[in-house]
């Protein structure tokens, strides 16, 4: 195989070409890092139920920590998972419309249904950066740390989501004018 044809398959991802290959590969080093800690905190989250069912059942002594600890990894697994559901495009979406247009119209619409994307990711953003300013000084009971951590997943994953959702959208228009449609 060519460098040159090497290269092209290299940029392409679901048939679409990409802006760069340093872009690409930054995108799926963030996407591979949201998904490599929403996993280790799943195996936290397993393991701290595992100490907590012991602990109360055969110490007789319920870890009161466990709980809290996990609803702060749901959050962190549930909207990191959710930034890379978008840039893998495994997020949830109504294919039968997309998947009968063509050309122009199939461009258009990925465009907007990625422009409601990071709308939704810049809002998601905006909001969690407000209730993560706001939760400072606030304590999570049992757990010691600040209110604001539970907050901190949302900005990222907001950011991040709109990211992969505008690439998405440039991605299409430059694969619909290199096609010449």
């Amino acid at each position: 195989m060519s460098a040159s044809v090497h290269l092209t398959q290299s940029r392409r991802v679901a048939g679409r070409a990409r802006l760069s290959l340093g872009h690409e590969r930054c995108m799926n080093g963030a996407a591979w890092l949201c998904m490599a800690v929403s996993g280790v905190l799943m195996v936290y989250l397993i393991g701290s139920f595992g100490w907590l069912v012991f602990g109360r059942y055969v110490l007789n002594d319920t870890p009161t920590w466990v709980e809290q600890s996990a609803l702060v990894c749901v959050v962190y697994i549930t909207t990191l998972g959710a930034a890379a559901g978008v840039h893998h495009r495994v997020h949830l979406s109504i294919d039968f419309l997309k998947d009968r247009l063509s050309g122009w119209p199939q461009c258009v619409n990925s465009v907007v249904a990625n422009a409601f994307v990071i709308v939704f990711g810049l809002l998601m953003a905006w909001q969690g950066g407000v209730m993560f300013m706001g939760n400072l000084d606030r304590p999570i009971p049992m757990v010691g740390l600040s209110e604001s951590w539970r907050a901190a997943p949302l900005v990222a994953s907001g950011v991040l989501m709109a990211w992969f959702a505008l690439a998405q959208c440039v991605d299409a228009v430059i694969h619909r004018t290199r096609e010449g449609q």
